[in-house]
């Protein structure tokens, strides 16, 4: 019983230890400190009525107020403004400077100011420490709180919000994907009004595109008073950014289609396609890359190599068009166009898609791998009689692949945007080729709603690759964990 008693004991001291520490260290943070005291309002009332009633018991005010009378008494003041007196003097004759006096005065009564206070503060807290005693600060009050079970236990409901960000900010790799979801969010933003403001000053007149030539101005007026158009920029822009914060993405201004459920259905069809090319590429690019570092300069380097050049030259387009000649009309092989019911209608896009990044990912990887097999680490491995495949895999290919992660990540999000061409020459029905066909009207909600969504899912691909370089690089789990 008494075992089960120090155990719980244990837990609830550990816990009160993580939420103290976890405390401190977002206090260091002024965006963290202000959103911790909104999640913990309540329960940062109480901590505030318990420090009010201690400050008044606090003798750390009267002493600092003696302390101070002691020292301009001393005559301390002005001992440092004399000193910093000389050594601007000093200064200006070894540098051959001419300044006036006043500004000299100017300089050293602010230098004997900081001192002055640096010195104050530290005799303070000494004699404090001397009596035994503790300046009281809302954080302190805050953690001797904590470290009372009754205190979590009443506070609990109220102030889950709050623990529940601490605990989470304890935890290093927790913290730093909420850092980077946060970062994320403003990058989301950024791009909303990037791309509002673009199609904003767009010389196109939805109104005109769409009614054509024959409207009338009351037709444009009353087209433009139904989607909000005849609103200020702000007004517009507020909208855009409200729709998009609660999910609703408004209607098309052509077809009055709802843009959520468009893009929910050319969505993923875009992302299959990526992913697919990019499965395809790295399969084919890392070992295309591991091999041709590991034989520098050999026949298989070249030829790799030269194909990867050749795979960067071949612009989608054209190469979309030849593979349908031969393998679709020619061979037969495969089908033209794409279809969802028919798996292989994919095949001809995703190598299309695929090919320029297969061939940036392999040139990557070799480069990378090169320069770390020559590092002075790898040298040391082979004189402790490591055999060159345990070298390799062990030590040179998880430090080649930081940069080449790097890569995958940029290209990919290139690829959900450079996608048009390809959907385009095989008739798929993606979000690319729905941005583009919406950009000449322009059809506001859609584009934004398109490029929103394409801005989510990059930002989610570099938040993986972030983890990606953790666990690839015990470096920056060190620097995670610091943080």
């Amino acid at each position: 019983m008494d075992a089960v008693n120090t155990s719980q004991s244990q837990k609830r001291f550990n816990l009160s230890a993580a939420i103290c520490q976890s405390y401190s260290k977002i206090q260091q943070h002024p965006s963290y400190k202000y959103l911790i005291l909104l999640l913990g309002l309540p329960v940062h009332l109480i901590v505030l009525l318990v420090y009010l009633s201690k400050k008044k018991n606090d003798s750390y005010t009267s002493i600092l107020i003696e302390m101070k009378k002691s020292l301009l008494i001393s005559g301390y003041k002005e001992e440092l403004m004399l000193e910093y007196k000389e050594q601007i003097r000093r200064k200006q004759a070894f540098f051959g400077e001419k300044a006036g006096e006043k500004d000299s005065d100017k300089i050293a009564k602010q230098w004997a100011e900081e001192q002055f206070q640096k010195t104050l503060v530290e005799k303070t807290n000494s004699q404090l420490e001397q009596l035994g005693e503790k300046k009281v600060t809302f954080e302190d009050t805050f953690q001797a709180l904590v470290r009372n079970p009754l205190f979590l236990v009443i506070t609990f409901i109220p102030g889950l919000p709050m623990y529940l960000f601490i605990l989470l900010y304890s935890n290093a790799y927790l913290k730093y994907i909420f850092d980077r979801l946060i970062m994320s969010l403003f990058v989301i933003i950024g791009v909303v009004f990037l791309v509002f403001t673009i199609l904003h000053l767009s010389p196109f007149d939805p109104a005109a595109n769409i009614l054509g030539e024959t409207a009338t101005k009351e037709q444009i007026a009353a087209f433009n008073h139904l989607y909000g158009l005849d609103q200020s920029y702000f007004s517009q822009l507020w909208n855009a950014l409200k729709g998009i914060a609660t999910f609703d993405l408004g209607t098309s201004f052509t077809g009055n289609e709802d843009v959520a459920s468009s893009i929910a259905r050319k969505f993923p069809i875009t992302l299959t396609l990526a992913v697919i090319s990019l499965a395809m590429a790295i399969i084919i690019a890392i070992p295309v890359g591991i091999i041709s570092a590991t034989k520098p300069n050999s026949f298989l380097d070249y030829t790799f190599m030269f194909i990867a050049l050749i795979g960067l030259s071949i612009p989608n387009f054209w190469q979309g068009l030849i593979f349908i000649l031969n393998f679709s009309i020619k061979l037969k092989w495969l089908p033209a166009t794409f279809s969802p019911e028919n798996w292989l209608s994919i095949i001809m896009p995703a190598v299309v898609l695929g090919t320029g990044l297969t061939a940036s990912i392999a040139r990557m990887m070799r480069s990378s791998t090169l320069e770390v097999i020559n590092e002075d680490y790898i040298i040391t491995a082979k004189a402790k009689g490591l055999s060159q495949r345990q070298v390799l895999w062990k030590h040179a290919v998880g430090n080649a692949m930081i940069p080449v992660i790097t890569v995958i990540g940029l290209l990919f999000g290139g690829m959900l945007g450079g996608a048009a061409v390809t959907e385009k020459v095989f008739n798929i029905s993606g979000i690319g080729s729905y941005i583009v066909d919406k950009q000449f009207i322009p059809d506001i909600p859609s584009i934004l709603g398109g490029v929103v969504y394409i801005a989510i899912t990059i930002s989610l691909v570099n938040l993986f690759v972030d983890i990606l370089y953790a666990f690839f690089d015990p470096r920056i789990r060190s620097k995670m964990k610091q943080y």
